[in-house]
Parts: C-alpha cells; structure tokens; sequence
C-alpha cells in the first residue's frame, strides 16, 4: 500500500482528518494548493475532490479558470494512482486530454475512476485515468484523461 493511501486509511476517519490530510497533500505537492483541494473520497480505482471557486482560480470573466480546473483532476488523478498503483510499481503522469464542456461558474468536484484496476506485471504499460469535473449543480464542466505510464520499481 502507497504511503499516500496509508495516511489516508489512518485520517479520513478522524475528526478534521480528511482536511488534515488534504492539507498534507498540498504540502508535498505545493501547486495543488492554489486550487484549496479538499479529497473527499480515496480508495482503489477512485477519487473525488473538491475546489471552491475563490478569486484565486477566477479567470478574467470571474468563472473558474480552465488551467485551474486541469490542476484539479490532476489531484484527482495523482491520489487514485497513489491508492491503486502497489507499492512495488511507480508511476509518472504521460499527457493530458482536456475537453472544456461548460462554463465553470460554482466550486468543483473531480471525480477520478478507473473503470477496472488493471494487472500490474513486470512490463510497463500506459494507463488512461479519466477525470470528470462537475459543478456544484452536478453538471460536466470539465472531462480530462490523464495517461500515466507505469512500470515495476527496481530492485536495489
């Protein structure tokens, strides 16, 4: 189990600990902060976080900013691998597809889900996580696929 999914197994069921742990997320990745990333949901195959629209991610017509948006699912995206990669595999993000569907005019909620856990052999492979990012209405404003590519950690 990934170190990441640990802290998490050991906090989102204490008072405050899912705030603490997304708070610790945003410290070990500094860039996700500018988004205030709140992980709601963690375990293997799935992820959901929340981002409140706050000037700080507003583009220049006052709605959420589309680069802003992508940092989102890639939250989303970094803590489904983090939960569902093992700890005896690696894994670095490839690229990115990004559909902008909707204006993004409330909070946001990234929804990450694989929609099966692969096998995780001794050969790399690349792996399509799909993003969804709804408004507080529930409707699709973002869709994004992030490629990861994983392989084996060496032996030392």
């Amino acid at each position: 189990m990934a170190s990441t999914f640990a802290m998490w197994n050991r906090l989102a069921a204490l008072p405050g600990g899912k705030r603490l742990f997304s708070v610790a997320v945003s410290l070990r990745a500094p860039y996700f902060r500018t988004v205030l990333p709140s992980v709601r949901e963690l375990r293997p195959g799935r992820c959901e976080v929340t981002a409140p629209k706050w000037w700080g991610v507003h583009n220049h017509i006052g709605t959420f900013h589309a680069i802003a948006a992508c940092n989102l699912a890639e939250i989303a995206m970094g803590m489904v691998a983090e939960a569902t990669v093992p700890p005896t595999h690696r894994w670095l993000p490839k690229g990115m597809t990004v559909a902008y569907v909707a204006k993004a005019e409330t909070g946001l909620r990234a929804v990450a889900e694989l929609p099966e856990i692969p096998e995780f052999g001794d050969e790399g492979f690349e792996l399509p996580v799909p993003v969804e990012i709804l408004d507080k209405n529930g409707k699709t404003v973002v869709t994004v696929t992030i490629t990861i590519w994983v392989t084996r950690k060496k032996q030392r």
